[in-house]
Formats: structure tokens, C-alpha cells, sequence
């Protein structure tokens, strides 16, 4: 198959390099509409109890959303400020679509004690259409900022996805101005020329413009979370470099045995692509337990980054090797260099681990776990706008609240819904659950409870209160949603559905390990390895964010638990890259074990001659994620350093270290497969030449 696609990519380059210009263009043209499609609804998970709640209301409420303005950085109450507000707020009751604006300096709550600033919230009216509530968030934040005062925020509800979506748009391109230069330098570096260096890039482009194509296709069809935009692009872009690197590489290798470019290239596609194509698959498969999930979230993310990963692959193996076969006889072979010469660093790290195998095993497995302690104490939230950079907006908007009003003011009640037939009794024992709770009738006999929670709208003490109402209404006809409401449900669906996920990637990375491999051995090993440095990048996360050690360096804070949307992804996402790294190394030692038959020997090579790639990879990895921390989004934070950690661990620790001990404890077996598993593969497993005869492993079998 491979083959067949190398030809077809070199017989007729410019055809195919043309196919993806017109993919480029989509993907920067038509893709990036993405950006006014995103949504801050996290949390929702369809059929869930406070999702069926929110849409019911939705269907018999006459209120809809509402936007917060705050104003501030003077004495609000002086006459002229006052009567600026006071027309405001009597120009915003007359927008069409605005349901009401109360006043401020007569509602209780609203008005700051030190008298420094003041809220208005402007309800929107229930049923408004796409078009219609972008026409009132526009007139309405216009006519808030008329009002000349120091400060003025406006934020919240519907108008928070717009400004994050607009910031998002600003980080994304920020980081491919930091990124982009510092990897082409490195490239230079690594291949000490500028076109076998500006290739990855070219690649790295394709994938950039897949990620926005893939997430403005979903976009059609489901929601696409505002941190989908950097995930998304962030990984597409790493990827792609760290495909075409590996695929370069190759290419000047085999440079060194053949003066025909184009055989060069058949043979870099037929062996490199190969470890390419497996690994795009095994990348795929991590994310697809994110489909497992019922999280419109969740799944849409699965679906859009597998989608990116698919791209950056199709790229290495179809566009690469035409730009190769174009472009190619210009980049000079390989040094060749003296025996023992090439790759001695990492030869040595294997020597030192096959000869100390049990030492380096329990050294690196208790270094690991030690970091993957804190993990035990992770908690998940759905965070409030401490999560978001002090410049947005929406942080502006809290800090002044924050500054200013009591602890609790705005913190999004948990909503009660009372419907026709509920008994009086158990409505009355729900009330007393909370004192202060606010009361509304709705048409058709159905009552809304608002219940102010204790601390922040996702604590403890809302989740808990959220599970106290739902204890207390027995069986009468009462559904709680809200921020906590919504949070509860998501832990509760990531409970039930964490173990399925947990089951369909490791069974489905266990059959692709085993047919890129021939073995049943390797497949478990790597799986244990790569959850260890799984579980110690996730717990050095915990530690820096949730209990605040050190954040103040990435410029975020103690959040005392990790937004809901990074463990999941940290996991599918990273538990894919590892297996990168795995499949660069395996590749080596799997040539020169059909080759030679000698275990040993196919540890000590393998890793010389992937070591550098794996090295070079993982650094250029790191660099395209912290180049996407630097927008200041909490979870992107979370989400960057877990990957770069991951990433950093496993191509160290577990790939130079614990790989070739474990491999060295197996010896012969770790190539070990029954019988009737071995045929199978032998029939059907996809091979990137005629393998040589297989040593026997009649003692072992």
C-alpha cells in the first residue's frame, strides 16, 4: 500500500502538491470562519438531568441569557456619573430583545458599599434567534460604553464566547509567530540546511490548515469549545513537524545508498512511512475514547483532533514525498560516519540500561510514581474567570467585582425546577435547604427556585447543595440545574464512561502495537510504561495548578482543582504522542531484529538510531506547546505543560531508560507471539519490505 502511494506521489509531484495548495486555501480561507463559531458551553452533557432542566426552561421561559456590565475606578454615585448610568440603563430597556435592566442605584445588591462601582446586568429575552441576540449584544455594549468612566467591563452570558473566541483567535496566531521561527531555527540546527529544514514546515502548514478545516466542519454539526481552536492547532502543528522530521531523516540516509531520489523516496515511504502511518493510527485511537463519552465537548474534540492527526499524516506520506521528489536531489545525504560514531550517546544510555535492567526498571518506576502522587488528590471544576488572562475582558469584569463586593456576588445560583404537580411539602423542605432562596413563577404551573450557594458557583458547597436537593425531592417531579448542577453530572459521566474509554483505547492500541510489531509482549510493556509517565506528567500538573506550587511562573495562580476539560484530554492526547516515540524506536529495533535475530543487538541499534529523532522530536514538540501557553488561558496552561511534561518524560526517562531495560529484561521473548498469532501476522500484518526469516523461538513459544 505504502509503496503504491509513494509511487503515486512521485510520479506526478505537481499534481500533488497543487491538491494540497487548494487544501491550504480551504483551510485559511474557508477554516478560519471557525473562530465566530465558538462556544463556552463546556460542561453540557446531552440527556443529563441538568441539561433535560436547562431545556425545558428554555422551551417556557420568557427570560433568556443576560450580560454584565460593571462600572468602576470612581465615586459612581457623583451626580454626573449617576445620570449618565441612569439614561444608559433607560436606552438598554428599549432595546428590542432586552427583557430587563434593573437600576442599579435603587436595586439592592447592585451598588458597591465603598460606592467605587456598580452592576448592571441587562437580561435578554428568551427565543431570540443567532442573528437577533448578536444584533442586542452589539446595541447593548455599545450603549454601556458611552457611559465615560474610568472603567467599564462587559461580560457574561452569550457575550463571553465572543470574546473568548476573539481571544483565542489572537493567542493562536501569536503562537505560530513564536513557534514557527524558533523550530525552522531548530530544524537548521538539526539538518544544517535550510531545505531539508523548511520541509517539516511546509508540512507543519498543511496542518495547521487541517486543524481550522476540521473544526469548522464540526462546527456545523455540533459545538466546538473555544480551547478546541489551541488544542487543536497546537497538536496539528507539533505533529506535522514531528512526522516530516522523522521522514527527512530518513530520506537523507537513504540518500547515502542510492544516487536516484526518487528510489530514495519509495524506500523513506516504505520504511518511514510506515512508522508514520502506524503512529497516526495509534493517535487516532488514543482520542477515539474521548467518543465514548455522551460530552458534546469531549466528543467533539475526540473527532477534530484525530481528524488533524489523520492530515499531518496524509501530508508526511503523500505531500512530503512529492516535495522530496521535486526538491530532494538538493539536499545533501546523511554524513557518513565512522563505525560506532553515529548515535554513541544513546547507544551507551541502551548498553548501561540492558546491563543494569532490574536497577534502572525500579529506579524509574519509583522516580515516576513519586510524581504521579498528587494525582491522588485531583479534583475537577468547572472554574469561574480566575481561569482567564488578567487582559480579557471577562478577568477585567471579576476582578473589579471581586475588588469591590461582598464574596458570592455573582456567583450563578443552583437553579431549581418545580413542576406542575410538585407536592407543597417537599417544595417547602427543598427551600429550607437554603436561606435567601429566590422564588418565580412560570407559565403552566411550573416554579423556578434560585438558591445561592456558599463560595464559588462549582465548590463544595454548591455541589453538595445541588446533591442535598436532589436527596430531598424523592420521587416528585423536581430537576435541578446551573453551574453546579452541570459539574456534578459531568464527574458523574466521566465515573460511568472513564473505564469503557480505558478499555477501547488500550485494546485498540494493544491490535495496532502487535501489527506494527508481530509481538504480544511489547504492546503490554509499552502500555504499562506509557501510563507511568502518563500518570507522573498529570501529577506534576495537579501539583503546580491545583495546589499552586510554582504557577505564579506561568503566569496563573492556586486554583485548587484543574478545569474539567484538561485531565481527559491531557490523557487521550498524550497517551498518543507517547506511542510516537514508541513506534520511532520499535521501528529501528524491529529492522535490525528481523535482520540479525539478536535481541541485545536490536536494543543497542534501535535506540542509536532513533535516538536523535526521538530527541530532536520531542524538543520541537515542546517548543510548539509552551509557545501555546503563552495566551494565558488556564486549561490551555494546564493542557500545554501536561503535554510538554508527557512528552519531555517519555522521550527521556521511559524511551532512553526504561524501554531498553524492559526490553533487556524480556530478551528473546519480548518478540514472542503464539503460533497462530505469528502466522496471522506474518499474512497480514503491514510490513515495509519482505521481512527476512524470523529467528525461531521454539523455547519460548
Amino acid at each position: 500500500m505504502l509503496t503504491r502511494i509513494a509511487r503515486a506521489s512521485t510520479r506526478r509531484p505537481l499534481t500533488v502538491i497543487g491538491l494540497w495548495l487548494l487544501f491550504l486555501l480551504l483551510g485559511f480561507g474557508l477554516g478560519t470562519g471557525v473562530f465566530a463559531r465558538l462556544s463556552d458551553s463546556v460542561p453540557d452533557v446531552p440527556g443529563t438531568e441538568s441539561d433535560r432542566a436547562a431545556e425545558y426552561l428554555d422551551g417556557i421561559d420568557p427570560v433568556g441569557e443576560s450580560i454584565t456590565a460593571v462600572i468602576g475606578g470612581t465615586t459612581v454615585s457623583g451626580a454626573g456619573l449617576r445620570s449618565q448610568v441612569e439614561a444608559a440603563v433607560a436606552d438598554l430597556r428599549d432595546i428590542p430583545g432586552v427583557a430587563a435592566v434593573p437600576d442599579p442605584y435603587t436595586t439592592p445588591g447592585l451598588l458597591a458599599e465603598d460606592g467605587r462601582a456598580l452592576v448592571v446586568p441587562v437580561t435578554l429575552k428568551g427565543g431570540l434567534d443567532d442573528e437577533a441576540e448578536e444584533k442586542v449584544l452589539d446595541s447593548a455594549g455599545e450603549r454601556i460604553h458611552e457611559i465615560r468612566a474610568p472603567e467599564i467591563h462587559v461580560s457574561g452570558g452569550p457575550l463571553l464566547g465572543q470574546q473568548l473566541g476573539e481571544r483565542a483567535q489572537e493567542d493562536v496566531a501569536r503562537a505560530e509567530i513564536i513557534s514557527l521561527p524558533v523550530v525552522l531555527v531548530l530544524l537548521l540546527v538539526i539538518f544544517g540546511g535550510l531545505r531539508a529544514a523548511g520541509l517539516p514546515l511546509l508540512v507543519a502548514v498543511s496542518g495547521i490548515a487541517g486543524a481550522f478545516l476540521a473544526l469548522f466542519g464540526f462546527s456545523r454539526f455540533t459545538d466546538i469549545s473555544v480551547y478546541a481552536i489551541q488544542v487543536t492547532t497546537m497538536l496539528g502543528l507539533g505533529l506535522a513537524v514531528d512526522y516530516a522530521l522523522l521522514m527527512v531523516v530518513r530520506f537523507r540516509e537513504e540518500r547515502r545508498h542510492t544516487d536516484d531520489v526518487v528510489e530514495a523516496v519509495h524506500r523513506t515511504v516504505a520504511r518511514a512511512g510506515r512508522t508514520v502511518l502506524f503512529s497516526g493510527l495509534t493517535v487516532a485511537i488514543s482520542l477515539t475514547g474521548l467518543l465514548v463519552f455522551p460530552s458534546t465537548f469531549l466528543r467533539s474534540m475526540g473527532l477534530a483532533v484525530a481528524a488533524v492527526v489523520v492530515v499531518d499524516m496524509l501530508a508526511a506520506i503523500t505531500l512530503l514525498p512529492a516535495l522530496l521528489a521535486r526538491f530532494g536531489g538538493r539536499i545533501a545525504p546523511a554524513r557518513t560516519r565512522p563505525d560506532g560514531e553515529e548515535g554513541r550517546v544513546f547507544a551507551r544510555l541502551a548498553r548501561f540500561a540492558a546491563r543494569r535492567p532490574v536497577a534502572v526498571t525500579v529506579t524509574s518506576v519509583l522516580a515516576l510514581l513519586v510524581l504521579a502522587l498528587p494525582v491522588t488528590g485531583m479534583r475537577i471544576n468547572i472554574g469561574d474567570a480566575q481561569q482567564l488572562p488578567s487582559s480579557t475582558e471577562a478577568r477585567r469584569l471579576y476582578d473589579t467585582v471581586d475588588a469591590h463586593f461582598p464574596p458570592g456576588t455573582g456567583v450563578s445560583p443552583v437553579t431549581v425546577v418545580l413542576r406542575p404537580g410538585t407536592d407543597p411539602a417537599t417544595a417547602a423542605r427543598i427551600r429550607a435547604l437554603s436561606p435567601g432562596t429566590e422564588s418565580r413563577a412560570l407559565p403552566g404551573g411550573t416554579t423556578v427556585l434560585s438558591m445561592q450557594p456558599g463560595g464559588s458557583a462549582d465548590g463544595r458547597a454548591a455541589t453538595e447543595l445541588v446533591q442535598r436537593v436532589r436527596e430531598a425531592r424523592g420521587d416528585e417531579p423536581v430537576q435541578v440545574t446551573g453551574v453546579a448542577a452541570r459539574l456534578v453530572d459531568f464527574r458523574a459521566m466521566l465515573g460511568d464512561r472513564a473505564p469503557w474509554a480505558a478499555v477501547t483505547v488500550l485494546a485498540g492500541i494493544f491490535l495496532l502495537l502487535f501489527a506494527f510489531t508481530g509481538s504480544v509482549l511489547i504492546p503490554l510493556r509499552t502500555i504499562v510504561t506509557t501510563l507511568l509517565s502518563l500518570g507522573a506528567a498529570l501529577g506534576v500538573v495537579v501539583w503546580v495548578f491545583q495546589d499552586g506550587h510554582l504557577a505564579g511562573l506561568l503566569g496563573s495562580q492556586e486554583l485548587g482543582a484543574l478545569s474539567l476539560t484538561a485531565p481527559p484530554l491531557i490523557i487521550a492526547i498524550a497517551f498518543g504522542l507517547a506511542m510516537d516515540y514508541e513506534l520511532f524506536i520499535l521501528a529501528r529495533m524491529r529492522e535490525t531484529w528481523l535482520r540479525t535475530g539478536d535481541a541485545q543487538d536490536a536494543i543497542v541499534t534501535g535506540l542509536r538510531r532513533s535516538g536523535r529523532v526521538v530527541s530532536c522530536a520531542a524538543l520541537l514538540l515542546a517548543v510548539v506547546f509552551g509557545a501555546f501557553m503563552t495566551g494565558g488561558f488556564a486549561p490551555i496552561l494546564q493542557i500545554g505543560l501536561g503535554l510538554t511534561l508527557a512528552v519531555l518524560i517519555d522521550a527521556t526517562v521511559v524511551r532512553m531508560l526504561l524501554v531498553p531495560a524492559t526490553m533487556a529484561l524480556l530478551g528473546r521473548r519480548a518478540w514472542w507471539a503464539p503460533g497462530r498469532l505469528r502466522r496471522t501476522h506474518d499474512r497480514f500484518g503491514l510490513s515495509e519490505e519482505a521481512p527476512a526469516p524470523r529467528p525461531e523461538l521454539a523455547d519460548h513459544r
